[in-house]
């Protein structure tokens, strides 16, 4: 899903030829276009010329929209590509497991521009462009788009892109630095360098410099990510906050957080909602990451129990619940949700309620888990599970398995624009079970 045209050709006699894809068309356009891939059923190919625009057609706001790869909808009018999504949605459910939700959610929307507060920079110091490059991608390209500004980074962020590029061509290390990860906090943006080789006591002055112009926080990554360590300044939380909630949570800049902080409050107020833990619940969250829904369940439940495959992010999620003042109605565990059994979630004993958010992979080995429960007649089964998804078709696949095999009823499934002018496509869905 690309916000592209799709036309076929037809033949001299009126027969259907071939299926055109037309990347920057959108539908009910007419183009003139460019084809740069040929096969005998289909042909991929770019527009040259727009004669007739569609009314769902936008000016895109980025000056580097369409050579980046960061962004493939901004051409298209923001409704619309809700709208889009929605129907993605929906196509999978029908598709893949012939589901049609019995509400469909409003869906969950905020600012189109400046979201995005969590990005992988790539660096490159390329003579032939006058030096060092620091952005993403090009479109399908591995090279790096010379982009001097980002409209879908917050605005500090975006003015801070050429400063780097100056920063990195002063280093020592400028041709063994490969890439700047950045994760804003609501105190401060850490900025977080992969560096293959020891810096100097030269970078480390130039570093600090940068830091304190620009308000930021650097940290170094020699090698995987568990060995991220802070440099400067060291006294500046990192952080973000679910005020509803009375939440803050601590994070580093590798753990797993939404890229999108405003959205993600309303998603957890709308989750909590839908799930509707009341003080004698016992509810069990599953792929809990760092807590972002289990802090809040804990305000709200007698006793919430959260589960994650990282034994980092488990420990992390555990110091969040003292943090905050919730470690009484919390308990934390280290799990493979990927190859957990019925047998295992039998163990776990009885939960009112489940709240699932998976990785894109999604949540089968626990759908069928809970479609062996229910087939089995032994043991007990939450009455209701909220499902937040990054992937709309294995959340139609589990979706599948949870209502054909397990008897629960699909109430309701709505789309999270969790990044706008682009094509992923995040939903929460409602499940319920009499």
């Amino acid at each position: 899903m690309e916000a592209r045209g799709v036309g076929r050709t037809v033949t001299e006699d009126g027969t259907p030829g071939k299926v055109i894809f037309v990347e920057g068309a959108l539908p009910g356009e007419r183009v003139t276009y460019s084809s740069y891939r040929r096969k005998p059923s289909y042909e991929q190919a770019t527009v040259v010329d727009i004669l007739r625009p569609s009314v769902l057609r936008t000016q895109p706001k980025c000056a580097f929209f369409g050579t980046c790869g960061g962004c493939s909808m901004q051409h298209l009018d923001m409704r619309a590509q809700v709208a889009i999504k929605q129907r993605v949605l929906e196509d999978n459910l029908w598709h893949l497991s012939k589901l049609r939700a019995e509400t469909v959610f409003a869906p969950i929307h905020g600012p189109s521009w400046g979201y995005r507060y969590r990005a992988r920079l790539t660096v490159r110091n390329v003579a032939k462009k006058g030096g060092v490059l620091v952005g993403f991608h090009e479109k399908k390209s591995s090279y790096v788009a010379d982009m001097t500004s980002c409209e879908v980074l917050p605005p500090h962020v975006s003015a801070m892109l050429v400063p780097l590029r100056r920063l990195v061509e002063g280093l020592s290390i400028r041709d063994r630095m490969p890439q700047i990860e950045l994760a804003v906090g609501s105190q401060v943006t850490a900025l977080v360098l992969r560096v293959l080789e020891p810096i100097n006591a030269d970078d480390e002055a130039l570093l600090r410099a940068f830091a304190d112009e620009h308000k930021v926080q650097f940290w170094l990554q020699p090698k995987g990510p568990d060995t991220v360590t802070p440099f400067y300044p060291l006294d500046v939380p990192l952080d973000y906050t679910l005020p509803e909630f009375g939440i803050r949570m601590p994070f580093k800049p590798t753990d797993f957080t939404q890229v999108n902080h405003q959205i993600n409050r309303v998603l957890v107020g709308r989750a909590l909602r839908l799930l509707a833990p009341s003080r004698d619940d016992r509810v069990l969250d599953l792929f809990c990451g760092i807590g972002n829904f289990t802090l809040p369940l804990a305000r709200l439940s007698r006793e919430v129990m959260g589960i994650e495959g990282s034994e980092t992010l488990t420990t992390r999620a555990l110091a969040n619940a003292r943090e905050n003042g919730v470690d009484g109605h919390t308990t934390f565990a280290c799990r493979n949700l990927f190859e957990v059994t019925g047998d295992d979630l039998r163990a776990l004993g009885a939960f009112d309620k489940f709240l699932i958010d998976p990785p894109r992979e999604g949540a089968l080995a626990v759908s069928k888990a809970l479609a062996e429960i229910a087939q089995s007649g032994e043991g007990p089964l939450p009455k209701r599970i909220v499902y937040v998804s990054c992937n709309p078709s294995t959340l139609a696949r589990d979706a599948g398995l949870l209502v054909h095999e397990a008897g629960y009823r699909l109430k309701g499934a709505g789309v999270v624009n969790m990044f706008p002018n682009t094509s992923h496509v995040e939903s929460i869905a409602l499940f319920e079970r009499d």
